[in-house]
């Protein structure tokens, strides 16, 4: 028995190297990207696991596939990991990132990966966590000390969870980036030198190294941009460049005289901000271009290729001369080619017909489209006050208002309350807004505030002996440019009447409403122009994806089955909200609206087909 127990142990030990070692290489050599010791094309399509309830991840890698293309790109964005300061989640639903890489290394996808640590994205604050804005001494995207050692935690924690899916170590992950679109902000911040600038993106590479990433890394930049975004021994990628020879040259220029040559973010679509025109890029000019890139052995990523949804309070912002912030909306559609309910669109056949004119690999049959359903009546027959909310919610007092971060909060809402024992009647200034606010005197509304609208003051009568309430809502940190540094939320600047700023006796009551609010404790009726809690339910004997059709309602929130679905906003253009099937379930389902302005009533339908381009006002609402 001995005899054969030592025999079997070299025997065991040989099989267990043999399963380790890895089934596929990938290089960047000679110019080349070489998978398998023979030179590819990288056709890679950009989709945020996120963004995606991950029992629908294995249908749209699915459907990646089915188009034609070999490889999926993903963001990691560290706020989603981080959930508080140094707590990490990489394991529970949409969070399973390790999980996603499996899922498209089954299906046949190469993985390019994307850990910023700035993402962009159009996701809350780039995804970058809230928190560190109150780590003294810390600037993002700095060659800051403070800021370093929080990319190192997160970096370290990231690659524990995926380094042992490079295809090094026998997975699909075949590139990783080096921090993100550096090239933009080193020219927005000329204030700073560009050695800092280097300084700072070169530590992000050498962070990725030491934590065991040993695939290919590269930067992603404007064509124009490689200067400040490049880094030594990176492959340099150009964003949204259409023009062959120009791409050709400035990543020779950057990258000793050769290729390869990738698009890493070509737009078949676009970004939508609320209160804006949904952008739409045509079908043609999406296959003309990827044939030019198919035709001169150019590599892309589609961004994106299925952009999904931005649930709960994930959305970030822009800015421009016109808007202090450009919040974006829930929907992150992208008017991509697979939908946000992932289905195949004209764009998705048509890109899919050339690719199979093109490539010398087979592609799969386009998977079933998911069952879509349509719920006629859902009933709110519950109701209250979300104000009375503060009546069971400890306050913060203090002489002035504090920002959302001084009170330990991220997201949601905070009402800022103060009684008054004079009276007082004249302009009320709200400078430091941030980023929308309804307001009442002794529980009346008299005000809309809003960020957008550069609406940050209206008149005011506060009678003797009164209560002021200011309701304000975080509608998204900026996600892009230089003022990504400035993203308090809240009321940030002190609050004026008359030219008098108002001090002393003020308290915040914190509502974040990240999970959905239980009313069960709540008695009172909303005061007519109250923000309005409804609860309701409704019975399925079949599920499937569906569309809450908010058109009727004003602005806030809704949670399905405690799923937090994200914000509606009657300026549009998007105007229902995306249901998944799978948070739907046979019997009694649970529904929670929060009606900010004013309910339509107390009957909500689901339809079949999203509206995601009816634009209501371009106007203060």
């Amino acid at each position: 028995m001995k005899k054969l127990l030592l025999l079997f142990i070299p025997v065991f030990l040989s099989i267990s190297l043999l399963a380790q070692k890895p089934q596929h290489s990938f290089k960047i050599e000679n110019g080349e990207f070489v998978y398998d010791k023979k030179p590819i094309q990288i056709h890679s399509g950009e989709m945020h696991f996120a963004r995606v309830p991950h029992e629908y991840w294995r249908h749209r890698l699915k459907m990646i596939k089915a188009m034609g293309l070999n490889a999926v790109a993903t963001y990691v964005f560290w706020n989603y990991h981080e959930t508080a300061p140094g707590v990490w989640d990489f394991k529970t639903e949409n969070r399973n990132i390790s999980e996603f890489i499996k899922i498209a290394g089954e299906e046949g996808l190469m993985v390019i990966l994307r850990p910023g640590p700035y993402a962009c994205a159009e996701w809350e604050y780039g995804g970058y966590p809230w928190f560190l804005q109150n780590i003294k001494g810390l600037e993002v995207r700095r060659n800051n000390p403070q800021f370093l050692a929080a990319c190192k935690e997160y970096i370290n924690h990231l690659a524990a969870e995926v380094k042992n899916l490079q295809i090094t170590k026998g997975g699909p992950l075949i590139m990783v980036q080096a921090e993100n679109e550096f090239g933009s902000y080193v020219i927005q911040r000329k204030d700073i030198p560009l050695e800092e600038h280097k300084a700072y993106s070169s530590a992000i590479k050498k962070q990725l190294l030491e934590a065991g990433f040993d695939v290919p890394l590269f930067t992603s930049d404007g064509s124009g941009l490689f200067n400040g975004g490049s880094i030594a021994n990176c492959l340099p990628t150009a964003n949204g460049e259409d023009d062959i020879e120009k791409l050709k040259k400035v990543v020779n220029e950057y990258h000793d005289n050769k290729g390869p040559y990738m698009v890493a973010e070509y737009y078949p679509g676009w970004l939508d901000h609320w209160a804006e025109p949904f952008p739409k890029v045509s079908t043609e000019s999406v296959v003309k271009q990827t044939e030019k890139f198919l035709k001169n052995k150019v590599s892309f990523n589609y961004y994106m290729v299925h952009g999904g949804t931005n649930f709960g309070f994930t959305t970030g912002a822009n800015y421009n001369n016109k808007h202090d912030i450009q919040p974006d909306m829930t929907s992150y559609d992208y008017d991509a080619p697979i939908s946000e309910a992932g289905w195949a669109t004209p764009k998705y056949i048509a890109i899919r017909e050339l690719m199979s004119k093109n490539v010398n690999y087979t592609i799969p049959t386009i998977p079933s489209a998911l069952p879509v359903i349509e719920i006629p009546e859902i009933k709110l027959n519950k109701t209250a006050g979300l104000l009375e909310l503060k009546n069971n919610i400890a306050p913060v007092s203090n002489d002035v208002p504090l920002t959302f971060e001084a009170l330990n909060q991220g997201n949601g809402f905070v009402l800022y309350s103060r009684k008054f024992n004079q009276p007082i009647e004249g302009k009320l200034e709200l400078n430091g807004l941030r980023d929308y606010a309804l307001i009442y005197v002794n529980g009346e509304r008299v005000a809309e505030l809003n960020r957008y609208y550069k609406n940050y003051f209206c008149e005011i009568s506060i009678p003797f002996n009164a209560t002021v309430d200011i309701l304000v809502e975080n509608m998204g940190r900026i996600n892009y440019g230089a003022k990504i540094t400035e993203n308090n939320k809240g009321i940030i600047s002190p609050v004026i009447i008359n030219g008098t700023e108002i001090t002393g006796n003020w308290k915040m009551y914190k509502m974040p409403l990240e999970q959905q609010p239980d009313i069960s404790k709540l008695t009172a009726k909303p005061e007519n122009g109250q923000p309005i809690i409804m609860k309701g339910s409704f019975e399925l004997t079949t599920t499937g994806d569906t569309f809450l059709d908010m058109e009727a309602w004003g602005k806030g929130i809704v949670f399905v089955n405690g799923h937090h679905l994200g914000r509606y906003w009657s300026v549009g253009p998007q105007q229902t909200l995306y249901l998944p099937g799978c948070w739907l379930k046979k019997g009694k389902n649970d529904i929670t609206i929060v009606e900010l302005n004013k309910a339509p009533g107390n009957i909500l339908k689901a339809v079949k087909t999203p509206v995601l381009d009816k634009l209501k006002t371009t106007n203060n609402p």
